[in-house]
């Protein structure tokens, strides 16, 4: 099991939101709130303009209760969005290269110089 510290930066999914926080599971044996006065340094109207339910983001613990494994959390502080890369697919080269840009490029010029 796990162990959390305070002051510890954690990621964790966004499971639920109320009018009061954002509720967070951090892995099967702990869940955590952000309430709202831990999302923005500013007015929160929106918890939604934030997160959405299923987000991955990452939390800064602010207290531990390790008898009921839940935790006081904030995002306001630091950078919470999680940064989603997508893999890019590995570039394959046929066997005719930049011959069918050689071929077609003269049309397309001559196309292009009659429009004008």
């Amino acid at each position: 099991m796990t162990k959390y510290a305070k002051g510890q930066i954690v990621e964790g999914v966004v499971t639920g939101i109320e009018s009061y926080g954002i509720f967070v599971s951090l892995n099967e044996y702990y869940t955590g709130l952000i309430h709202i006065s831990e999302i923005s340094h500013n007015f929160v109207s929106n918890i939604h303009d934030y997160v959405n339910i299923g987000d991955t983001i990452c939390v800064e613990i602010l207290n531990v209760d390790e008898n009921e494994g839940h935790l006081n959390l904030s995002i306001k502080n630091i950078n919470y969005r999680k940064k989603s890369y997508k893999k890019r697919k590995k570039i394959i080269e046929t066997s005719n290269g930049f011959n069918t840009l050689a071929y077609r490029l003269p049309r397309w010029i001559e196309e292009s110089l009659k429009k004008k």
